[in-house]
């Protein structure tokens, strides 16, 4: 784990598992300029899936040192959640939903607990996938990980105000049986308009047949880190998509092998294949407006995606 040093400015941290590596260590001064705050950004590592204490001692420690702002939370962003859910004094609806936490910021005296996925990861999705395309297409969506993205989108595709426009069923998949029992438990009662799948799918052979069997014009996610946090792909080469349909590959860095399959594929197949970049702008807006108690506007929004593209 990184070691934690008391702040002598005002700093936001980045807990993640390799977060050196990130580009946001060299987006953030940027931002930060452009938005006229002042802290600098520290990354904290921590292996997947650490120790309790290791939870504890990181959360503790930005909770009661003064110039700890507060941070983003990715990778971990259920394990956290579970290890110190006692320690927030406020606690959102969506976080307390779906078990999870990405934001922890300080607010009159009180340590708060967000989960801004359902929000960012639903701007990223209508930023690809067109307005009608579900009613027009009656396609699927298949996510491969049951984290805490995977919940989030479920969330935001089960919204009321989607009625009429949502995908006929959602398939979560996952290599873990644990991880999927409490992903079923997070989303109950999310199935009014949408029918749940929730399958053990323990190696990316087993992927590439869910891949295979879905109708065209679905959706397709990788949302397990693997490519990112670590290496390979929830799928094998030999991966055949359906025609027409949407491949979201949510990681911004790594070696990607999920996306480079799909582009192997992108024009005989007809697909629309999709980076993280989105995903990584408005994860980390959402954060920082929660934590700086800011507002950014859609025009700032857009300068800073040009500064973090420069």
């Amino acid at each position: 784990m990184s070691k934690l040093t008391a702040a002598n400015e005002p700093t936001f941290y980045f807990i993640g598992v390799t977060t050196g590596q990130s580009s946001i260590m060299n987006v953030f001064p940027k931002w930060a300029a452009a938005l006229g705050i002042k802290s600098i950004i520290r990354g904290i590592d921590l292996p997947l899936h650490a120790p309790v204490e290791n939870y504890r001692e990181v959360v503790n420690f930005i909770k009661n040192d003064n110039l700890s702002l507060g941070a983003l939370v990715t990778t971990h962003k259920l394990d956290l959640y579970k290890a110190c859910k006692d320690m927030f004094d406020y606690v959102d609806p969506y976080a307390e939903r779906l078990s999870e936490v990405s934001s922890l910021s300080k607010k009159n005296g009180t340590f708060r607990a967000h989960a801004k996925d359902p929000i960012s990861s639903g701007m990223a999705l209508e930023n690809f996938v067109s307005p009608g395309f579900w009613a027009d297409h009656n396609g699927e969506v298949l996510l491969l990980g049951a984290g805490g993205s995977s919940l989030a989108m479920s969330l935001y595709f089960s919204r009321e105000e989607a009625a009429g426009n949502q995908p006929k069923r959602i398939t979560i998949a996952n290599r873990s049986q644990g991880r999927l029992d409490s992903a079923k438990a997070a989303l109950s009662g999310c199935d009014k308009n949408i029918q749940f799948r929730f399958l053990h799918s323990p190696t990316p052979a087993d992927n590439d047949r869910l891949v295979a069997a879905l109708p065209p014009y679905s959706l397709v996610v990788n949302a397990t880190g693997l490519g990112k946090d670590a290496p390979g792909s929830p799928t094998t080469d030999s991966v055949s998509y359906p025609e027409h349909s949407l491949v979201w590959e949510i990681n911004y860095r790594g070696d990607l092998l999920f996306m480079r399959q799909a582009q192997a594929q992108e024009k005989t197949k007809k697909l629309h294949v999709e980076n993280g970049r989105n995903y990584f702008i408005y994860g980390w807006t959402q954060v920082i407006q929660e934590v700086f108690h800011i507002g950014i506007s859609t025009e700032k929004l857009a300068d800073l995606n040009r500064i973090a593209g420069q």
